[in-house]
Parts: C-alpha cells; structure tokens; sequence
C-alpha cells in the first residue's frame, strides 16, 4: 500500500479522507492475516474516525487549504498507530503477534523525527502540525502502556494517562495553560516513556528488568510533570502577586486627594 505525498497534499478535504481509507485498509489487512478480536476493529475504527474529524477541524480553523508534506509524515505515522491501538485491545482477547506489532510501533517512533525535519525543510511548520505530532505521540505512549499492563499490572497505565490528566487539569485550572520554558530533560523523559516500553513490548528483558524498567519510567516522569506543575504554579503566584501590588497603587492613585494650587497673592 503506498500513499504519495502529494494526493495528501492536493486539497485540504481529501488529506483526512485518504489517511481514513489507508487506515481503514490497514485494519483490514491485519484482519486478514494475523486477525482483530470485534473490540480491536472497534477500537480501531473509532480511532480512525475521531482522527479524521479531528484534523479535518484543526485544518479548518486553522485555514490551511492543503495538509502539508509534514504532515503527511505525520499522518502516516498515525495510520500505523490506528494498527497498533486495534492489536493492544486484540491482545485481551487473544495473543497477537509481537513482531509485527513491535515493527508498526518501532516504524511510528522512527518516523516521529521525520515530520519535523521536513516541516524545517519544507518551510511548512505550523501549530496545527506540532499539535498533530504531539497527540499522535501521546496516543501511541497510552496504547502501549495499555498492552504492557497485561503483563506488569494496569497501573502503567499512568504513563499514557499523565499527559490527558494534565491537560484535563488544566480546564479546571487556567493557570496550568501557561507557555512552559523549553526543557532539554523534557524531551529526554519522554524518548525514555517510548523506548522503555517498546522494549516491554518486545518482551526484550527478563521481566523482573522490565517491571524495574517500567518502573523507572514512570517514576521519572512524575518527576518530569510533577517540576512543570511547579514551576507553573509559582509563575502564577508571582502574577498574582504582581497583580495585586498594581491594584492597590492604582487604588492609592485614585484616592488620593489632589493638590488645588494656591492663588496668587493680590498684587503680587
């Protein structure tokens, strides 16, 4: 199955259709050969959907009349994340094969450096497409840390649900939709959740090494958003602060009683 960059690219409605029909294709080619239990279609499918709708929106509010060769990239990768999300819920119901679902994961991280070298390259960067690259990224961390909590207990989990209970923290707490300081230690943890739990996946390490490991990185990653939420909430309490210090100057300045000038003496 081959999907050109350029029928993408071609109109703005037909981007979102074609990564719809190529995933749908791809559901059904797994199907066929390896098989989807009905909830691993389901999953699937309703993944697919949401995607599409999703980006079909983002490209409209955005105004962007063409998906762009970025991505595109992106898009793929999440077309293999459609296969990844419809073999982790198989799993419950039956073994799936791990060397063809540790190839599409492996496939959709390698590609994750892609979409950004070629939107610097292209000259195509834009908020809709780090948006779009970072949701695929954190659905594909949540679908792993899903089918890894069949074997090390659900509580993994809480690596994929970190970043959905922030953002959903942040409805109820404006201040947490701050603009965060770039962190190199940032990116660091989060290669750390993908290749951990890649290695899980794969059942590469004993499995007292890969509880530790998982372990790890879960840990690390309390770490990573436990200093953001920090550092958020002191940014705001010094806004407030400082917002305060100006509401009271501004009532001093408003109360205080004004200076008439004297009259000149007569005759002077």
């Amino acid at each position: 199955m081959t999907i050109s960059i350029a029928t993408m690219t071609a109109r703005e409605s037909r981007g979102p259709i074609v990564g719809l029909a190529a995933q749908l294709t791809l559901l059904t080619a797994l199907a066929a050969t390896t098989g989807l239990s009905a909830a691993g279609w389901l999953a699937g499918t309703a993944y697919a959907v949401v995607l599409t709708v999703a980006l079909g929106a983002g490209l409209r509010r955005t105004g962007m009349r063409a998906l762009g060769p970025a991505n595109a990239v992106t898009l793929g990768r999440a077309t293999l994340v459609a296969g990844v999300t419809a073999q982790a819920v198989t799993s419950f119901a039956t073994p799936v094969p791990l060397p063809l679902l540790v190839t599409l994961i492996g496939v959709a991280l390698a590609l994750d450096g892609v979409d950004g070298q070629v939107a610097r390259r292209t000259n195509s960067t834009s908020a809709l497409g780090a948006r779009f690259d970072m949701e695929v990224d954190a659905f594909l961390i949540l679908v792993m840390s899903v089918f890894v909590a069949g074997t090390f207990g659900w509580w993994t989990i809480a690596i994929g649900a970190f970043r959905y209970v922030f953002v959903a923290a942040s409805w109820a707490l404006p201040w947490m939709n701050a603009a965060l300081p770039p962190k190199f230690s940032r990116k660091v943890v989060a290669a750390v959740q993908g290749v951990v739990l890649v290695v899980a996946t794969a059942s590469l390490l004993p499995d007292a090494l890969a509880f530790a490991a998982v372990g790890g990185a879960l840990i690390s990653l309390v770490w990573s958003f436990g200093r953001d939420v920090i550092w958020l909430w002191e940014t705001e309490q010094q806004r407030r602060f400082a917002q305060a210090r100006a509401d009271v100057v501004a009532r001093r300045e408003v109360t205080r009683p004004r200076r008439h000038p004297q009259p000149a003496p007569v005759g002077a």
